[in-house]
């Protein structure tokens, strides 16, 4: 829903993006849920969209990706940890609150480190991990309601959720900020 609500609300606040979405966890080709074409629909949005797994090629292509939760960053973040300073939460792009960018910045630098860390086989230190849960603790929830197997309800909650951080970032992006 994201992918195709920013695409929509772009091309018509004159915002030229290229928008792809691929999924974590996600298998080549599934459509959409019903829930959620409907949704699409009641915002004139007529995409056919399936999905497509996260691949490093998409990763590297992308000038910015944003995630619908935490957990999605972080995992991404795992894998690619190259990815840090261009992966966000749709909300917390949406930001603007300067001590929680800042602590969002150190949140994602501390990630990519202890991931880098990992995959040489060094341990995290007791100073780190910490830290790490110090900032966890601080910043707000960023994550947008899952409405994976939902009721149509949960779906429109969600898009409710995403098209108020999208407005906030086409703003953005377009330099009107708020």
């Amino acid at each position: 829903m994201a992918e195709a609500l920013l695409r929509k609300l772009a091309k018509e606040r004159g915002l030229k993006l290229e928008v792809s979405s691929a999924g974590v966890a996600a298998m080549e080709g599934t459509p959409i849920s019903r829930h959620a074409e409907a949704v699409l629909r009641d915002h004139n949005i007529d995409d056919k969209i399936v999905s497509q797994p996260l691949r490093l090629s998409v990763v590297q292509a992308s000038d910015l990706i944003l995630t619908l939760t935490q957990s999605h960053k972080q995992h991404v973040l795992r894998l690619f940890p190259e990815v840090v300073g261009k992966i966000y939460t749709l909300k917390e792009y949406a930001e603007d609150d300067e001590q929680v960018l800042r602590d969002l910045a150190e949140l994602d630098s501390l990630v990519a480190t202890l991931a880098m860390n990992r995959a040489l086989g060094k341990p995290m230190n007791d100073g780190e991990h910490e830290r790490l849960i110090e900032i966890q603790q601080r910043i707000p929830s960023f994550d947008v309601s899952d409405p994976f197997g939902g009721s149509r309800e949960d779906y429109d909650v969600a898009a409710a959720e995403i098209r108020t951080a999208i407005d906030r970032i086409v703003d953005k992006l377009l330099g009107l900020g708020h």
